[in-house]
């Protein structure tokens, strides 16, 4: 059965709407191809809200997490109504512990209030059993001890390794199929190390992010949505323009997530090269550059949400004229 434009819950009879719709819908109506990547450090955070919150805390952990979602909050509200998506990276909330984790929580919550979608970078991956835990715990609900059923983090999709094969990605893709979550696995990352391992040649002459390339789109077919694009994505750095047009060749369907762009040093026409011929099933994240751009731009600290919101509307602006330049 191919799932193309709603997932069925056969336990609870519920509907789910496709991810990649929702994602390339939500896109389609802000015009802008942009996801905010969410990666605070204390030191990214400006000091009006740290000195405030440090003065009504008496917990430094504590208050670190209230400064992280209150730093996150503003971004939020500052850019909901022109970016159609955030990226939280798990590993800087975990690295403040408890609070940070909270902080993390009340973040996706209030994203999703806000009418964003949620793209959760954990870059997940272990045996099966293991996977499916973090599945439940990031996409899915976890069952308590008093039977209730719970979601933790809520997120609306998922970035994961798949190193480990399908053992330890077909978890996720349940749940893509079941509650209509979506997932991009890394396929060509933006670190320049990624040679290392990715442009290693195998005995049938494909390269390792070509073979993951062509596992992805296979592992996505039943996940195609109503938009042309599968729930079951990719990760490809804007960094390596070249190879994401030629990915693009290799997973026609396929939803790529384009992180790079920005701080990393790509440019718009870089971060657009694997989008699809019409256009879509792509999306650019962009982080400190939006998060810190008040530390570029001639403005208060205060004021550093308006500063993230003019950063976002030329980034808009610059994917807008990439994607028209290619006819």
């Amino acid at each position: 059965m191919k799932h193309e434009d709603r997932n069925i819950n056969s336990a609870s009879g519920s509907v789910y709407e496709n991810f990649a719709d929702k994602l390339q819908a939500r896109i389609d109506k802000l015009g802008n191809p942009t996801v905010m990547g969410l990666d605070p450090l204390i030191e990214y955070i400006p000091e009006p809200i740290t000195s405030y919150i440090n003065e009504n805390c008496d917990d430094p952990a504590m208050a670190a997490g209230l400064a992280i979602y209150e730093f996150n909050r503003r971004l939020i509200d500052a850019t909901c109504e022109i970016v159609p998506a955030v990226k939280p990276q798990l590993a800087y909330y975990e690295k403040y512990g408890v609070h940070g984790w909270e902080a993390l929580r009340q973040t996706i919550e209030y994203a999703k209030r806000k009418g964003m979608l949620v793209i959760a970078d954990g870059k997940r991956n272990d045996i099966g059993s293991t996977a499916g835990a973090y599945a439940d715990a990031i996409l899915g609900r976890t069952t308590l001890p008093d039977g209730s059923v719970k979601a933790m983090l809520g997120a609306d999709c998922i970035t994961a390794n798949a190193w480990l094969g399908i053992d330890g990605i077909e978890p996720f893709l349940k749940i893509c199929r079941e509650n209509g979550k979506g997932i991009f696995i890394l396929v060509r990352t933006s670190n320049p190390s990624a040679t290392d391992i990715q442009d290693l040649r195998l005995e049938d002459g494909r390269k390792v992010y070509e073979a993951m390339a062509d596992k992805v789109s296979e592992w996505g077919l039943d996940l195609v949505g109503k938009c042309g694009y599968s729930s079951a994505g990719a990760v490809v750095g804007a960094t390596w323009p070249e190879q994401a047009a030629e990915l693009r060749r290799r997973m026609p369907k396929t939803f790529i997530l384009v992180p790079g762009y920005g701080a990393q040093g790509a440019g718009a026409d870089d971060a657009v090269a694997g989008f699809g011929e019409d256009g879509k099933g792509g999306i650019v994240n962009a982080s400190r550059s939006l998060m810190c751009a008040y530390k570029k731009q001639d403005l208060p600290h205060e004021a550093f949400d308006i500063a993230c919101r003019q950063e976002a509307v030329q980034m808009r602006e610059n994917l807008r004229k990439a994607l028209a330049a290619r006819g």
